[in-house]
């Protein structure tokens, strides 16, 4: 399927009826991808004080983490709105677009994309964003990169009972990685593993994908949409959802196949 919505459609989302620090800080799900973003990022980014790239970095929050922890951070992001809430809290952030970043050349040991690879639903236009991380990351640098999981569509819509009324959205999905339809996020690619290894390595040396997510995620996912403005039946309130989808997911690690259920992928590479 040839995607036809316009990264206009993504702006207009973000800037009118989504709140992206909101969702990670006040949601189980939110306050989950945070942290195994973090746990990621601390296995294999270089030590501080290295000069981290955000590409499609939003209003900052790994941006800000990654600050206190003592890094050198730049953030890009094409929504305006984003670019002010990040410099509001501190960052350096830019206007711009993934595809043309505005930096030299070998300038950074690291680059973040955790937006792109499923915001830019063109194969070509992705490919020239990983190329452009690749440009501006020194010999040896770092790149990490997430994307949606094909099969997360149509999980979420089993457990949210939603499969029925999205069932055309999620074939297409399943089918192509696309969908012109979708109700959850406008202009939004979604990757398998294959694909998603497929793509890194036409750019970079590629690591390892990883299940960003996890079965843990899911676990979040239900709890957000069935108890959030409830209290948990005794069932789940027993021990903290949070701290068991952690663990969960930190215990798929160990099981590369894990990461085909998951509903964020994560890819690592290294320029060479």
């Amino acid at each position: 399927m040839t995607p036809t919505r316009t990264l206009d459609e993504l702006e207009r989302y973000y800037t009118n009826l989504h709140n992206e620090v909101e969702r990670l800080s006040s949601t189980v799900r939110g306050q989950f991808e945070r942290q195994r973003m973090r746990e990621f990022l601390a296995q294999y980014l270089p030590s501080a004080p290295a000069k981290i790239a955000d590409v499609g970095g939003g209003p900052g929050v790994h941006a800000t983490w990654l600050t206190q922890e003592g890094y050198e951070v730049e953030l890009l992001d094409r929504v305006e709105r984003h670019v002010d809430e990040a410099r509001e809290a501190g960052i350096s952030a830019t206007l711009g677009d993934a595809r043309e970043l505005p930096w030299k050349a070998k300038s950074f040991d690291a680059v973040l994309m955790a937006g792109p690879m499923y915001h830019l639903s063109v194969r070509e236009h992705r490919i020239l964003a990983l190329q452009e991380a690749a440009r501006v990351l020194r010999p040896g640098g770092l790149l990490l990169v997430v994307a949606i999981n094909r099969t997360a569509s149509l999980i979420g819509s089993a457990i949210a009972n939603t499969l029925h009324q999205r069932q055309n959205i999620v074939r297409a999905i399943l089918a192509t990685g696309y969908s012109d339809d979708n109700d959850r996020m406008p202009n939004t690619t979604y990757h398998t593993v294959a694909q998603l290894r497929s793509e890194l390595s036409e750019v970079v040396s590629t690591i390892g994908i990883h299940g960003l997510t996890g079965p843990g995620g899911w676990l979040a996912v239900l709890v957000d949409s069935y108890f959030s403005d409830s209290d948990l039946p005794l069932s789940l309130a027993e021990h903290d959802p949070l701290q068991t989808a952690l663990t969960s997911s930190r215990m798929a690690d160990e099981l590369p196949d894990l990461a085909h259920p998951s509903s964020l992928l994560l890819g690592v590479a290294r320029r060479v």
